[in-house]
C-alpha cells in the first residue's frame, strides 16, 4: 500500500500540504495552507517556496455535468493576490491556478500530477477572497464556434 492510500484511509504521521501557483498579470504567486512556509520541487524538477497562508479549498467534483470548478478562499489581509486578480480579471486577462499537493514527509515531487485551471471569477472582502477556476465549461460553449450572426452576415436579414 503506497503512503498515499494509507494516509487517504486511516491517516498516520503524515499530513497532505495543499498549494497553489496563481499566476495572473504576469505575476506569480505561491500559496500553501497553514502556518509555515515550505519549500517544495515542482514535477519539472525546479525548487519553488510556497509562502504559508490562509486558504481554503474546495476541488472539483468528480461528475459529468460539464462544470469542475475549484473554489478557494484565501486571506485577505494585506490584498496583494487580490489586487492583482480583480485587475486582470477587469482587464479580461487570463489567470490560471495550478494545485498540487505534497506528503509532508516527501517535497522532491508532487504526490499526484498537478492540475491547472483558469481563473474564471471572483469575490472580495476586506477580510478573504473567494475565487472560482475552472476547466473549460463545455456546456456554455456554442457549437459550431462561428455565430451567422446580424452584424457579420446582413444577407441574413434577407432569407425567408
Amino acid at each position: 500500500m503506497t503512503i498515499l492510500n494509507r494516509l487517504y484511509a486511516s491517516s498516520g504521521s503524515e499530513v497532505l500540504i495543499e498549494t497553489l501557483q496563481i499566476d495572473v498579470g504576469g505575476v506569480t504567486y505561491w500559496l500553501t495552507s497553514g502556518w509555515d512556509d515550505i519549500t517544495a520541487t515542482l514535477e519539472n524538477g525546479a525548487q519553488a517556496t510556497f509562502t504559508a497562508c490562509g486558504i481554503d479549498l474546495s476541488l472539483p467534483a468528480r461528475n459529468s455535468d460539464g462544470t469542475q470548478d475549484l473554489k478557494f478562499a484565501i486571506c485577505n489581509i494585506d490584498g496583494t493576490v487580490s489586487n492583482t486578480i480583480r485587475d486582470a480579471l477587469g482587464n479580461q486577462e487570463i489567470g490560471t491556478l495550478t494545485y498540487r499537493h505534497y506528503l509532508s514527509t516527501d517535497l522532491s515531487a508532487p504526490e499526484s500530477p498537478p492540475f491547472t485551471l483558469t481563473i474564471k471569477s471572483g469575490y472580495w472582502t476586506p477580510i478573504v477572497v473567494q475565487i472560482t477556476a475552472g476547466y473549460m465549461n463545455v456546456l456554455d460553449t456554442a457549437w459550431p464556434r462561428r455565430r451567422f450572426t446580424l452584424p457579420d452576415f446582413p444577407g441574413l436579414r434577407y432569407i425567408s
